[in-house]
């Protein structure tokens, strides 16, 4: 077990169960909503997460009924914490406090997985489709409700947001902040997979250890490649896919891909 897993962490649980990283979100006071020290913890955790080698998955949830609420109301009102300062002292708490969970997210090689136990409303919304893959039940809700506060979506929602349910679905839901059903969350690809809600952590983790059985190489590789897709010309990213397969095609992983392929067997990836 690493080092970053014994540390005392305020707002954060963590439990390694290898392959799997359960990181959940623990102000269920607050539901969920984002601290400073939540924030800084996030980051640090994933950061040293994406250097573990037992880590092939990490699965984000949230403690008790909400998966993340967002910013914290109280702390908007009172003008303190990271909604403290003059405008100019608010947009640095921006670029250098919540702005880094997006970034910290975007340079992971390991595959992240929002397990949606509850409601994802505002920066938790946003956080939600930060993740790769999103699983959610009956108590999934949905809801980029900037606009209802006279407020813009900070932390990146505007970047994400429509990456995943598409332009003009999320010009909608961001201008008219109304909340989604986990119903019509499926049905935009906010949710991947909808699941009861007595087995939505078994279903999670059925489909972290899925992800897990193949190549940390190969899917580092594939995940890094598809988000480049995003943004990238067909030329650029055939340069990129050419480079990978290049490095892909000489590992023991893919060997002992084709050996149990022929041997009718489950591969054992080592990752080397």
């Amino acid at each position: 077990m690493q080092d970053y897993i014994n540390e005392a962490y305020t707002d954060l649980l963590v439990e390694e169960d290898a392959p799997l990283l359960w990181v959940t979100l623990n102000r269920p006071q607050h539901s969920n909503a984002f601290s400073d020290e939540m924030i800084t913890e996030l980051c640090h955790l994933l950061r040293e997460a994406d250097w573990d080698d037992d880590v092939r998955v990490i699965i984000l949830t949230g403690a008790g009924k909400t998966f993340c609420a967002g910013g914290d109301v109280k702390a908007m009102e009172e003008k303190s914490g990271m909604f403290a300062g003059d405008p100019e002292g608010l947009r640095r708490r921006y670029t250098k406090g919540i702005q880094q969970i997006p970034l910290t997210i975007e340079a992971l090689q390991t595959p992240i997985v929002a397990m949606v136990n509850g409601a994802a409303i505002g920066a938790g919304c946003d956080l939600a489709c930060m993740c790769d893959i999103r699983v959610g039940c009956r108590h999934s809700r949905f809801g980029e409700t900037f606009a209802k506060l006279a407020l813009v979506p900070g932390d990146g929602g505007t970047f994400f947001l429509q990456r995943v349910v598409g332009y003009a679905k999320a010009m909608e839901l961001s201008l008219t902040g109304r909340i989604v059903s986990a119903d019509e969350a499926v049905s935009l690809g906010l949710l991947n997979n909808l699941v009861e809600v007595d087995t939505l952590k078994e279903e999670t983790e059925k489909l972290a250890l899925s992800i897990a059985a193949n190549s940390p190489i190969a899917v580092s590789m594939v995940k890094k490649a598809i988000r480049q897709a995003r943004t990238a010309e067909i030329s650029g990213h055939l340069d990129l896919l050419a480079a990978f397969q290049g490095i892909t095609q000489r590992t023991e992983d893919h060997f002992e891909g084709v050996r149990a392929m022929k041997e009718k067997r489950q591969p054992r990836f080592k990752g080397q």
